[in-house]
């Protein structure tokens, strides 16, 4: 019989264990409900950024508006491949390596990157509110953003499938 104690439980009797009342209150999902979620909030920010965009093109005529939208796309397959889907696939070996089947569901991100994630909300403000950046140009960044987020989304999707025994990072 292991007598050890698990970090996140006080003894309360000899022999009965309980849950902290913080680890208790913390808002836990299994592993693969992690990486859907990770999958879910990539894809619909990505989707979000596009949409924006596509709103922004729509008053630009025939010509202009193809090449706006081949040159974001071109940028989306560019951050995708050598951004995003990098960084899917870090975050999907991370949250199969934590121990534990239940971890916080804000751990679908690196806490590391909450920071950044606020940065990066706080340019896409600046460029599209305060900046005379004219909309049908921001289009081209929101398109290679919006969809380098949703193509690395694919990554997770993948993964829950067809979960490999390792991630590779390439």
């Amino acid at each position: 019989m292991d007598h050890s104690v698990d970090e996140r439980c006080i003894r309360i009797r000899p022999g009965h264990l309980a849950l902290s009342r913080l680890e208790r209150l913390k808002p836990a999902a299994s592993k693969p409900w992690l990486i859907a979620s990770a999958g879910v909030m990539w894809s619909g920010v990505g989707l979000m950024l596009c949409n924006l965009a596509y709103g922004w093109l729509l008053p630009v005529a025939f010509p202009q508006v193809l090449w706006m939208a081949l040159t974001g796309i071109l940028l989306a397959s560019a951050i995708y491949y050598f951004g995003f889907s990098k960084l899917a696939k870090k975050n999907i070996q991370r949250i199969t390596d934590m121990a534990g089947d239940k971890i916080c569901i804000f751990a679908f991100q690196e806490w590391t990157s909450y920071p950044l994630i606020v940065v990066m909300i706080g340019l896409g403000l600046s460029l599209r509110i305060l900046l005379p950046i004219p909309k049908p140009y921001l289009a081209i960044l929101y398109i290679g953003i919006g969809g380098g987020l949703f193509l690395s989304s694919l990554c997770y999707y993948k993964y829950l499938l067809r979960p490999p025994h390792h991630v590779s990072s390439s």
